[in-house]
């Protein structure tokens, strides 16, 4: 890593030959157009600018980490790999080796948009009832508790295969793991976000002595101020980079982590580890007032119902209706009733599965579930059910964005579920493993612990991949990237990625600003209205009146973004977290 980072060519170039960049409306370059309100360069929320390259992540020596790659001559891949391998080291709540994820990586040159899918899997001992109690009852201790939640991990061969397919060849991916190993060697300080989120983990960190030996002190949590030295990691890591992610899959440590969640009364075996591949799967792709949206496919069931919501929405007048009013918000959240019922009915694992993609992204389809909409009443869960597109058919989480000066992008969620996955770190690794199985339905018609609802297609089966809501996506204008964003926050991953595009395109807000704009969430069931401190009073009041059960004070995502303008790169990372960072050069 030294030695490429000495001898990399620093990236030159004026932001004039940066082929990339579209020429962009004044509305959406941060000056505002005559008559329109002052959501701008004006405003008190100003983006993060470069010239060349940026990384916007949730952790900042993450984000610092991914551009010294970018300045050394790497591409967005190489340096979204190396920060997905460090947010493991700093950001442990969420960043992982023990999880998975999804990422959607842009070629400039070729113009290509490729998803990666390395989502974890159903151990081959699984089974359609595994999740059910003696009487037939969803057991959420059982799959979010037990070593039963655990699946099989894709991180390592995820972020591997981006590099080794989409890197470019300056750096081997021993360069881009040695700074985490250096990371988790020598220690990070406890602040932050880690700061945060140690203590209110405690209680289930403290349930394995294998975890509480790393992040307790005496039995309670790490202070503000503390080292946090993860040596067991910095070896398994370490393996890593000598080795390649086999190191990973096989060996001490695969059966040390077969071994823990067998320990926790678990199924998944060195066999499962070996036998993990991750999926090259081709992006969904639609259209919002003349931008093109490329988002992740199933299992994922983000990029189609961001889609499926944006045609639903696109029949409405929101730039007139204006951000945060009533009549706004309320257009939002009927939008995206349906889209969370056909999510419950329809859409699992596509390798399993028939999921009917095209129908649900069809502007045709849209047209009816815009025509339900009733513009001054909020309907009832029960007035909206799963539609039938085969007509038209031809917790925790991270996520980070990468932009380099050649127009390569990467879009990265990855995920251990809750925070801190399962609590449980396999003995001997430093590596905490994912409770991802909570995610499948316990049967149809049950809940997750995000209170989605879920069908017999999203069912518990060998190998299968349990459906997610992580929604990487890109949006390209005039043919050129102008978006990057994506967001951890459970189900409310697709309205958080919505409501960026939304604030961007609708309203010509900033990037910074559409970031921080206060949020709203509705997800069909459970039927209420979660609505982010910082809207008005009188606005939740009309909204209330309108017939929505209005649920103020949840905090929803970390939509770390990078948005394309004429003034150059503007990023930003989420305000919602302490020490998230957007980073360029």
């Amino acid at each position: 890593m030294q030695r490429a980072l000495r001898f990399g060519l620093l990236l030159a170039g004026s932001l004039s030959s940066l082929s990339f960049l579209p020429a962009l409306a004044p509305a959406q370059t941060g000056v505002p157009a005559p008559g329109q309100p002052i959501l701008s360069a004006q405003s008190r929320m100003l983006p993060v600018l470069a010239r060349k390259g940026m990384v916007s992540s949730q952790e900042r020596q993450a984000s610092q980490i991914g551009l010294e790659i970018l300045k050394a001559g790497g591409n967005a891949i190489d340096a979204a790999v190396a920060t997905g391998f460090a947010l493991a080291v700093t950001l442990p709540r969420a960043g992982n080796l023990g999880g998975g994820g999804f990422m959607l990586v842009h070629l400039a040159k070729t113009g290509e948009t490729i998803a990666i899918d390395y989502r974890e899997t159903a151990p081959a001992g699984s089974t359609r009832d595994m999740f059910l109690d003696s009487k037939g009852e969803p057991d959420p201790k059982k799959s979010r508790d037990s070593g039963l939640s655990i699946g099989v991990p894709g991180t390592v061969r995820g972020l591997a295969l981006a590099h080794e397919k989409y890197g470019s060849g300056r750096f081997t991916l021993a360069d881009l793991v040695a700074p985490a190993v250096r990371l988790a060697r020598e220690g990070i300080a406890v602040e932050e976000d880690l700061a945060d989120s140690l203590p209110a983990a405690a209680a289930r960190l403290g349930r394995f002595p294998s975890s509480a030996a790393i992040f307790l002190k005496d039995g309670k949590p790490f202070q503000r101020g503390d080292r946090l030295v993860q040596a067991d990691l910095a070896t398994t890591l370490e393996a890593i980079r000598q080795q390649g992610p086999d190191a990973f899959y096989s060996g001490r440590i695969a059966a040390s982590i077969a071994r823990s969640a067998q320990a926790a009364g678990g199924i998944l075996t060195e066999a499962d580890l070996a036998a993990y591949r991750p999926v090259l799967r081709q992006p969904v792709r639609g259209s919002y007032r003349g931008h093109e949206i490329v988002s992740m496919p199933p299992p994922s069931s983000g990029g189609i119902h961001l889609i499926q919501i944006l045609n639903i929405l696109e029949g409405f007048d929101l730039k007139a209706t204006g951000p945060g009013s009533a009549s706004s918000l309320h257009l939002l959240a009927e939008a995206m009733k349906p889209a969370y019922a056909d999510r419950a009915h329809f859409l699992g694992d596509p390798d399993r599965v028939k999921v009917p993609a095209r129908g649900l992204t069809a502007k045709a389809y849209a047209e009816g579930q815009r025509a339900a909409i009733l513009p001054e009443r909020a309907r009832k869960a029960e007035e909206v059910a799963a539609g039938n597109p085969l007509p038209h058919e031809p917790d925790q989480t991270t996520h980070f964005s990468v932009l380099d000066s050649e127009g390569n992008a990467v879009s990265n969620t990855y995920t251990l579920n809750f925070s801190y996955g399962m609590a449980m770190v396999a003995e001997g690794t430093g590596v905490l493993l994912n409770n991802e199985m909570d995610d499948f339905s316990a049967r149809a018609g049950a809940q997750n612990a995000y209170g989605l609802v879920g069908s017999d297609a999203n069912s518990v089966s060998p190998g299968a991949r349990p459906l997610s809501s992580m929604t990487p996506t890109f949006v390209f204008r005039d043919g050129k990237l102008f978006l990057i964003t994506g967001s951890p926050g459970g189900s409310r991953i697709i309205t958080t990625v919505l409501q960026v595009i939304v604030n961007v395109i609708d309203h010509g807000m900033n990037i910074a600003e559409a970031v921080a704009f206060p949020r709203i969430h509705h997800q069909w069931r459970p039927d209420a209205l979660a609505v982010e401190h910082g809207l008005s009073p009188d606005t939740l009041r009309l909204l209330a009146e309108r017939g929505h059960t209005v649920r103020p004070g949840t905090t929803s995502g970390s939509a770390n973004s990078i948005l394309v303008s004429r003034d150059g790169i503007t990023g930003a990372s989420d305000p919602r977290q302490r020490g998230t960072a957007a980073i360029g050069y």
